[in-house]
């Protein structure tokens, strides 16, 4: 990639450019009563699914047709870690995106939304076969119509990491849009333990509270009585790693899902990452490490914090418009 450029399309209100307040606007609850409203649509014509993905591994996400039978595609949106396809930015996202006339699939990565008791082994980032099958397999049960694929924060990261897989596995993806994608985990875990403990104390606390959930579920296969006593993010991942997962370390299992450096060489599906300068969590200094690729753009915004891009008091998100705008290929609409 090129130096990076920052693009002027998204210009929040002075009270509002503080990069904190705005990562906390995408999921606090003051936007609820707003999000729950444009969404009830939505949610009142969805469905549950659970997704065979190979393997014996089973996801679940929530489906919804375009209103009025008449399809423009097929988004899938993918949440951030410890999210839900629940989550008030997803929801927020498929209501815009569903008012526009597409059919939304909302997906739940594997041991998130209330998803623990559908497989015994343990969620982690680099579980990429089974979402290339979950989109695979969202792709092969309502065909016919183009295939979108969206994604936030770690949620970003896997769709982007399936873009560049899709033509391999005969996955017909139109466009992929990723808002603040993980890049390189591991400064991005820096960032976390370095930055502000507020991100720090939440990822914790909700990461605790999943793995007692999933412990719960297999109490044969999992004790994590001991979680306490790791108190940072660094610690738990490579007490989790050594244990859980097949790699030997927390460096080579955060590389294992890094983007940067040559993993998105060779990327054919026109796909659009959206992040900003300001974000606290995912370093926008690591943009520049990507693979250039004629597929690729990227817009960076100056302000927005991490998938925040709340322009003014009423709360509204204008990253739902932005990806509207990415999904058409039409960017001067995201302005």
């Amino acid at each position: 990639m090129s130096p990076l450029e920052v693009h002027e399309e998204f210009r929040p209100i002075a009270a509002l450019r503080n990069p904190h307040l705005q990562s906390l606007l995408a999921s606090i609850k003051l936007r609820r009563p707003l999000v729950m409203r444009r969404a009830a649509g939505l949610l009142a014509a969805s469905e549950e699914v659970i997704l065979d993905c190979g393997d014996g591994v089973r996801l679940m996400g929530e489906y919804t047709a375009a209103a009025g039978g008449s399809s423009r595609g097929l988004m899938v949106l993918i949440h951030g870690w410890e999210g839900s396809s629940s989550s008030l930015y997803i929801l927020s996202s498929a209501a815009r995106l569903h008012t526009a006339g597409y059919d939304i699939f909302r997906l739940n990565l594997r041991d998130h939304g209330g998803t623990h008791h559908l497989n015994r082994e343990l969620f982690h980032s680099c579980r990429l076969d089974e979402t290339v099958g979950a989109v695979q397999a969202i792709a092969e049960r309502w065909p016919g119509r183009p295939l979108y694929l969206a994604g936030f924060s770690l949620g970003g990261n896997f769709a982007l990491r399936i873009a560049r897989r899709a033509p391999a596995v005969g996955l017909p993806l139109e466009r992929v849009v990723a808002v603040c994608p993980v890049l390189d985990p591991a400064r991005a875990m820096a960032q976390l333990e370095e930055g502000w403990i507020g991100y720090r104390l939440y990822f914790l606390r909700k990461w605790r509270r999943s793995l007692l959930i999933k412990q719960a579920c297999f109490p044969d296969l999992y004790d994590f009585g001991n979680l306490r006593e790791l108190p940072t993010l660094t610690a738990t991942t490579d007490y989790f790693v050594r244990r859980y997962t097949e790699f030997p370390d927390a460096e080579s299992y955060l590389d294992g899902y890094s983007i940067t450096g040559d993993v998105l060489a060779g990327l054919q599906v026109p796909s659009r990452i959206i992040t900003a300068v300001d974000d606290p969590v995912i370093p926008a200094r690591d943009l520049p490490r990507l693979a250039r690729s004629d597929a690729l753009e990227v817009l960076v915004t100056p302000a927005g914090g991490h998938c925040g891009f709340v322009a003014d008091w009423r709360l509204e998100s204008w990253i739902d418009t932005a990806i509207l705008a990415a999904v058409t290929g039409d960017r001067a609409a995201s302005r």
